[in-house]
């Protein structure tokens, strides 16, 4: 493999549709480290440290793998090398997650007076 590729990501589990980002990433080629058959990929959007990308096409309704096992749902498409949050899925965990600001995770279902 080439060193050509700074940036990187980790896949926890070979079943995993993400993998998580080991820094603050920039859109390019990437490197998956762990247990995923690939070992790059191409990103399209920023992502921040210790978020998730889609490490293959992820349909509308098809669960959000991490650990193995069944974190979310998306809420959209999620093609190969997007940023998988609050935008494109909703959490099995937290049901108010959807309605949470992106960048401050301020919750926007609440009127403030």
């Amino acid at each position: 493999m080439n060193d050509k590729f700074h940036q990187a990501s980790f896949q926890i589990e070979k079943d995993d549709n993400v993998a998580v980002a080991l820094s603050d990433l920039e859109p390019g080629s990437i490197r998956i480290h762990g247990s995923s058959l690939l070992e790059v990929i191409v990103i399209t959007d920023a992502v921040k440290q210790g978020h998730k990308i889609a490490n293959r096409m992820i349909s509308e309704g098809e669960p959000v793998l991490k650990y193995g096992v069944p974190i979310g749902i998306a809420i959209h498409d999620i093609e190969a090398g997007k940023w998988v949050h609050l935008h494109n899925c909703k959490s099995y965990y937290d049901k108010r997650s959807s309605t949470l600001d992106l960048e401050s995770g301020a919750p926007t279902d609440i009127q403030y007076d």
